[in-house]
C-alpha cells in the first residue's frame, strides 16, 4: 500500500460518521417477470394503482440483481426499499422515504396501516383489507441495529394470480422464491407468511398514501378467497 493511500485509510479511519464499506460482487440475477394481464382483478384498480403495479412489473423484465444500498436500476440493481423507493417516486410520489422503517412510519402517519402480530397463514382473516398495490412490511429479516420501528424489509402486493388465485408480491430479494425457486433481485415472488417458528414476521400492510384516501380508517367486510399455502420457514 501507498504511502498516500495509507495515510487517506487512516483518515477515514479516525473521521466520526463515516465508514470504510468494503463493495462485494452482486450475485448474478434470478428473477420472474409477469404481465399485468396475469393478475386477477388488475382492471378493476384504481388507475393510480394500475400505473404502479404496471412500472413496477416493468421492472422485471430488466434483469436486475439485488444490490444492497442502490435506488438506481442504472446501476443494475437494487434492494427492497431502494425498489420501493425507486417505483414511488418515478410515478410522482416524491415524499417516499428510502428506508424500509422509515417506509413504514410514512405508510402509519400518512395513510391506513394493519398490523399482523400473530398472523402466520394467509388464511387469516386479517387480509380481507389486503388490497394489490398495499405495501408489505417484514421484520427481523436480517439484524439491522436501533431504527424507527423493528421493520427491515418491504414489498409490493400484486394480488392474486389469475391463473391459479394464489398471492404474489413484487420487489427485490436475494432468497425468496417463486413456484419453489429461490430468485434473486428486482422480480416476482410467492406471497409467504413466515410461520411461528421463523425468526421473520409479516409486520403489516397498509395502502400507499394519496392511493387510496377512501382507505383510511376503513374495515372492509368482503370475504377473502383462501388459497392453500405454505408458511416461510
Amino acid at each position: 500500500m501507498s504511502r498516500a493511500l495509507l495515510c487517506i485509510v487512516l483518515l477515514l479511519a479516525a473521521t466520526p460518521g463515516l465508514h470504510v464499506v468494503a463493495e462485494t460482487k452482486a450475485r448474478k440475477a434470478v428473477v420472474t417477470a409477469m404481465k399485468p394481464e396475469q393478475l386477477a382483478d388488475f382492471d378493476d384498480q384504481p388507475k393510480a394503482i394500475q400505473t404502479i403495479i404496471t412500472t413496477a412489473l416493468k421492472l422485471t423484465e430488466r434483469n436486475l440483481t439485488y444490490t444492497y444500498a442502490s435506488a438506481n436500476p442504472d446501476r443494475g440493481g437494487m434492494d427492497c426499499s431502494g425498489t420501493m423507493y425507486h417505483v414511488l417516486r418515478k410515478e410522482g410520489i416524491t415524499d417516499t422515504p428510502r428506508q424500509s422503517d422509515h417506509i413504514c412510519g410514512w405508510v402509519m402517519k400518512k395513510s391506513s396501516f394493519t398490523r399482523t402480530k400473530d398472523v402466520h397463514s394467509f388464511d387469516h382473516e386479517v387480509f380481507a383489507a389486503l388490497r394489490p398495490g398495499d405495501l408489505l412490511f417484514w421484520s427481523g429479516t436480517y439484524e439491522a441495529g436501533k431504527r424507527e420501528n423493528p421493520v427491515t424489509h418491504v414489498m409490493l402486493y400484486l394480488g392474486k394470480r389469475a391463473s391459479d388465485g394464489k398471492p404474489v408480491i413484487f420487489g427485490a430479494s436475494d432468497g425468496r422464491s417463486y413456484e419453489g425457486q429461490r430468485r434473486c433481485g428486482v422480480s416476482v415472488f410467492d406471497f409467504r407468511v413466515p410461520s411461528a417458528k421463523s425468526k421473520s414476521a409479516l409486520y403489516g400492510f397498509g395502502p400507499i398514501p394519496g392511493m387510496r384516501p377512501s382507505a383510511v380508517n376503513s374495515k372492509p367486510k368482503e370475504e377473502i378467497r383462501k388459497a392453500t399455502l405454505p408458511t416461510e420457514s
